[in-house]
Formats: structure tokens, sequence, C-alpha cells
């Protein structure tokens, strides 16, 4: 029997601790093209050729724990010509626990952290974010 998906079931293996995240955004790959003209092609138009992949950078997001730094000590390892390159697993999982879309992410290492913003007023909880750039994803229906 076949059905869609719910998104809201998901675990990422990071290298780290077990921790949940709220959101994981930038599951992208693009194709590159480059174009061609043969001067003799009597059609006057281009050929299309695929070129490189790119990958969109990914950000995760999650919820602040009290004492919890370990997802700020990967950051503070980045420095010049030293970088701990991790590769992350994200999986999409059923009712069950299993994964059903696998997600393999190459050579990862964090770019950007934010801290949650700060507002007297509110009640929501205190949201942290790691953007992370990479050198390859794959997808796999599992």
């Amino acid at each position: 029997m076949s059905y869609l998906v719910p998104k809201y079931h998901f675990s990422v293996q990071w290298g780290g601790a077990n921790m949940g995240f709220k959101e994981v955004t930038g599951l992208k790959v693009t194709r590159e093209k480059f174009e061609y003209r043969d001067g003799l092609d009597p059609l006057l138009t281009k050929q299309k050729f695929p070129a490189l992949k790119t990958y969109d950078d990914l950000t995760f997001k999650r919820g602040t724990y009290y004492g919890d730094n370990e997802f700020y000590e990967w950051w503070n390892e980045i420095q010049v010509n030293t970088i701990q390159k991790r590769d992350l697993i994200i999986s999409l999982l059923d009712d069950d626990h299993n994964p059903i879309i696998v997600w393999k992410v190459r050579k990862a290492w964090p770019t950007t952290v934010e801290s949650t913003d700060l507002n007297a007023e509110g009640n929501e909880v205190a949201i942290e974010s790691m953007t992370i750039t990479h050198e390859g994803l794959i997808m796999e229906h599992v």
C-alpha cells in the first residue's frame, strides 16, 4: 500500500551525542549545466550538457538545553586550516522509527552558529541554529 510520508519524525546522526532537532532545511542538490553551440549546427541552437553538482548549506534548529555545550564545541574547534569535517546521516522515520528516506552528507562543518533571540514578553522555547556547509549529499529511499 502506498501512502504519503509525514515529515515530522526524523533523526540526525551528526557525530555527537544523540539530540533532537526541531527543523532541518537545505536538503537540496542542483545539477549545473553548460551550453555549447557547434558553429556548423544547422538548427542554430545551443546543446545543453550536465555539469557539476552544487549543494545548499544545511540549517539545523533545536531547543536550547541548560548546560549542553556540545552543539558549540564543534563550532569552537574550527580554526583556519583546522577543520573537523564530519559525515552526517539524516533519516526520515516511519512510526516504528525505521528510516524511510536517508540523506548522507559528506565532509560537513559548521559555518554559522546563531543563538536564540531574547524577548521579555514571550514565552517560547529558546531556539538555536547552526548552518553547515558540506561536500556532498546523497539521498536514498530505503
